[in-house]
């Protein structure tokens, strides 16, 4: 495992930090105040991404691109280093064209969309011209556990009829957002198998009885593209919006979600750094009690420790990276679980290090650390909860020792466990 970056990799860093920093930078307070007064950014955004792909920074995301299509094809371990450069401005992504959900619904629809999907749907969304949204967690499910949806999704004849609510809906308030993809339940037989009960099917943003109940707040922070709460009342699709074959759910999503795990950690990283920076830069500006707090050693080891936590997450980011793209996203699923946990769960921890640093301020959103941290906290929920990432390793884990080459603790040297004696 070599993570050197590669003179490829280093010309697109610094051409990508060129851009943030001649382009996307200078333009983070108008985003900002265009949100604060309700309206979403699209001419701002329009004119960059405009920019972003006259420079050839667009679809960095997709190993899989074929030549004739829009974009740049890197590995997943050639675009980490970018993705962790976009993360620092936390809207930048789209930009690039190289943001959540998109970046998933690309990414599916590159693999299982039929040749009218693909025209209809997957070309746009490749250009930039619309959004897309993804409709899978249900409130009034563990949705954790996707067995557990009860959004139906029912052939009719020549149609699938939806029905059912779904919420966290990312993006489904974009103004150019045409179309989610929705997973639900299309084998209502108790008895079938479980995990092939499901489908997925592409469903347009107006189609008659989709209604956007409302747009929730993440930790008390409105999202401008919103995380809404969506109705689906008999909602009626031609059957061949169906994605894949039907049934085929379960091997749809872990074929969206692998990828798209792994892009948030790389942009996780990003905003651990810019955490970072804020806290070394407020230690040096801000004097208590005569003397400066990066004087102080509780300070020193919050910088000390964040650098070293950074630098571990990084690599075992590149190792999942790595994984995927030598090995394919299913021999890599541990591992991308165990940096979904170490990324968010170290985005909160470095995030609330700088904002006690910061005072009272960084409770504002006069700094991003705000939002930094509220974000990484909603990472332990997105693209499934810690609970069951730490299931995923800790199995692997169990079932490693119970090989057959497995030594026991007498071949080892080690006394065994007390035991007590069977009765007689």
């Amino acid at each position: 495992m070599d993570f050197a970056y590669s003179d490829k990799v280093e010309a697109l860093r610094a051409k990508l930090q060129d851009f943030m920093d001649a382009h996307v930078q200078p333009a983070d307070a108008a985003w900002k105040d265009e949100v604060e007064a309700g309206r979403y950014p699209m001419a701002l955004i329009d004119g960059l991404k405009a920019k972003a792909k006259a420079a050839g920074l667009w679809n960095l995301f997709l190993p899989a691109l074929k030549a004739d299509e829009p974009g740049t094809r890197l590995s997943n371990l050639e675009y980490a280093p970018l993705a962790e450069i976009m993360g620092r401005i936390y809207w930048s992504s789209e930009v690039f064209n190289c943001n959540a959900p998109d970046t998933g619904n690309m990414e599916i629809l590159h693999m299982f969309a039929t040749p009218e999907q693909r025209s209809r749907w997957l070309v746009p969304l490749m250009n930039g011209e619309i959004r897309s949204c993804v409709g899978i967690t249900e409130p009034g499910v563990a949705s954790s556990d996707p067995t557990n949806l009860q959004t139906t999704i029912i052939r009719d004849g020549d149609d699938y009829v939806i029905t059912g609510r779904k919420w966290w809906t990312t993006g489904a308030l974009h103004p150019n957002v045409k179309f989610c993809i929705v997973m639900g339940l299309s084998d209502t037989r108790p008895e079938a198998d479980p995990h092939k009960r499901h489908s997925m099917v592409i469903v347009p943003m107006d189609a008659p009885g989709l209604t956007v109940m409302r747009n929730l707040p993440l930790l008390n922070h409105f999202s401008p593209e919103g995380h809404t709460e969506t109705d689906f009342d008999h909602v009626r699709v031609p059957a061949a919006n169906i994605l894949g074959e039907e049934g085929a759910g379960f091997a749809l999503a872990q074929a969206r979600l692998g990828p798209g795990r792994i892009h948030h950690c790389m942009r996780s990283i990003g905003q651990c750094e810019v955490a970072l920076e804020l806290m070394i830069e407020r230690a040096l500006q801000r004097k208590a009690f005569s003397r400066q707090l990066a004087d102080y050693a509780n300070v020193q080891d919050w910088i000390a420790e964040g650098r070293m936590e950074i630098d571990q997450a990084r690599l075992l980011c590149l190792r999942a990276a790595w994984m995927m793209d030598t090995h394919g996203n299913k021999a890599a699923r541990v591992e991308v679980s165990a940096i979904k946990v170490a990324a968010t769960r170290l985005q909160t921890r470095i995030a609330d290090r700088a904002m006690q640093v910061f005072g009272a301020g960084g409770l504002s959103n006069d700094t991003p650390l705000a939002f930094i941290y509220s974000w990484g906290r909603a990472l332990r929920f997105i693209d499934g909860p810690d609970e069951v990432h730490l299931r995923t390793i800790a199995r692997a884990e169990i079932k490693k020792r119970q090989g057959a080459n497995r030594s026991t603790f007498a071949e080892q040297g080690v006394k065994a466990p007390y035991q007590k004696p069977a009765a007689e």
